[in-house]
């Protein structure tokens, strides 16, 4: 069994022997590489399998070959802080179609095959720009971009709202149409305060987002990321509601169609619904918008950001995070609001669209090998992170610094001084004419 230490960068030629002898190869392979070639224990962890086979080494013997690039190979993946310090990188995976150009200025071209990929001689590769994490190291703002998003959720929430209005008007007869067969409210009794208490949770996890966006770094970043999921997942969400109407899933709801005739009557009750973000708490009362659960949307989408930016060490916060978001989805089942399939399906679709961005998002690689059905598919992802090539990080900072805030208050309280001398001398004048 080889021997795995640290400290390999320390190891002379003797030291090299030794483990080449601990590892089982041939007398030959120790001599070659130690007595002739000088191989110490920094340039054992450069050597790749093509050094192996190429001059001045020329090993002839194909199995000695792969069995002391295979060990080499594992005494370069228990030393990848020694590899760091010699400004090498470990990587025997697919590297990122973004980062060829700059492996190829210092590596071989036959590294590579004709699928982009490294050969297994080539585990050794020049650092690539970014943190050795695979954290960006370069991520501009964009505000231009932030605000467009905005103004997409914008839309897509007067959207919501209209559609709202249509599938009122076209729920069906409570009479007529009883609520449908469902394990979890024919089993559960009608909690007439709970959809109350799924908005306040969904208001805590509101604030918790605020306060992440507000001391996180990159929280431009953040706010286009959210804007764009969001308004995609609710705009999915218009579809799915405008296709079917289901029946009313309890019979305690009050829900008769409101036929409002004019265009301009259901705009004005659209502008309520929106004003009101669709809450009851805020006086907000609709039918019939029950494929898939806005609320399980809304729920999904905070938890899931609140967890993925912030640092892992946060676990009493991601934990308090889903505590919020499951209880939040029990209460809108216990108030029999929706259907279970409304709750599970908005779940799915928010939680699966949220992965799926971020993985394209944090590996290039896998949206430029099909460029273009991203693009026809997510049009909105091709065009928001043309300039994010890896992992945003969690770093913080106050939004305004000590300086700015100084030069902000600064003037501000000379000016509020000025006015209150001005109003001194204007009174003690206004005396003295008394007088």
């Amino acid at each position: 069994m080889c021997d795995l230490p640290s400290a390999v960068l320390k190891w002379s030629s003797d030291h090299v022997k030794n483990w080449l002898h601990d590892c089982g190869h041939s007398d030959y392979v120790i001599s070659l590489l130690c007595d002739e070639h000088k191989i110490d224990g920094k340039a054992l962890l450069t050597l790749t399998e093509n050094d192996l086979k190429s001059p001045p080494v020329s090993m002839k013997v194909l199995g000695d070959i792969k069995r002391l690039s295979a060990d080499i190979r594992i005494l370069q993946q228990h030393n990848l802080p020694s590899l760091e310090d010699l400004g090498l990188s470990f990587s025997p995976t697919v590297q990122p179609a973004y980062s060829r150009p700059k492996i190829e200025e210092s590596c071989e071209t036959n590294d590579f095959d004709s699928e982009g990929k490294l050969s297994l001689d080539a585990g050794l590769t020049n650092k690539l720009p970014g943190k050795k994490d695979g954290r960006a190291t370069h991520l501009p703002p964009e505000f231009s971009k932030t605000l467009l998003s905005m103004a997409y959720l914008f839309v897509v929430t007067w959207i919501t709202a209209f559609v709202m209005v249509i599938v009122h008007d076209r729920v069906p007869d409570m009479k007529k149409y009883p609520p449908l067969p469902d394990i979890f409210l024919d089993n559960v009794p009608t909690i007439s305060w709970a959809f109350h208490m799924c908005e306040v949770t969904g208001s805590l996890l509101l604030l918790i987002w605020v306060a992440v966006l507000i001391t996180h770094k990159h929280r431009f970043i953040l706010l286009r990321r959210f804007f764009a999921l969001s308004g995609t997942v609710f705009l999915l969400r218009c579809i799915t509601m405008l296709i079917t109407s289901l029946s009313v899933p309890g019979t305690h709801l009050e829900c008769n169609p409101r036929p409002y005739g004019e265009l301009w009557a259901k705009i004005q009750h659209a502008y309520v619904i929106w004003r009101g973000a669709g809450m009851s708490i805020q006086g907000v009362r609709t039918c019939g918008d029950y494929m898939f659960s806005g609320h399980t949307v809304a729920l999904t989408m905070l938890n899931f950001f609140i967890t993925e930016y912030t640092p892992r060490r946060m676990y009493f916060l991601h934990t308090f995070s889903w505590l919020l978001n499951m209880f939040g989805i029990f209460f809108i089942l216990s108030a029999h609001e929706h259907y279970s399939i409304d709750v599970f399906i908005a779940f799915y679709i928010t939680s699966r669209l949220f992965l799926y961005y971020h993985t394209l998002a944090n590996n290039q690689a896998l949206m430029q090998r099909d460029s273009g059905r991203t693009r026809v598919w997510f049009p909105l992802f091709s065009f928001f992170e043309s300039s994010v090539d890896r992992i945003v990080p969690n770093e913080f900072e106050w939004p305004i610094t000590s300086e700015q805030l100084k030069a902000w208050v600064t003037p501000f309280m000379m000016s509020l001084l000025a006015a209150l001398i001005a109003l001194r001398q204007k009174g003690t004048q206004l005396a003295a004419k008394q007088n």
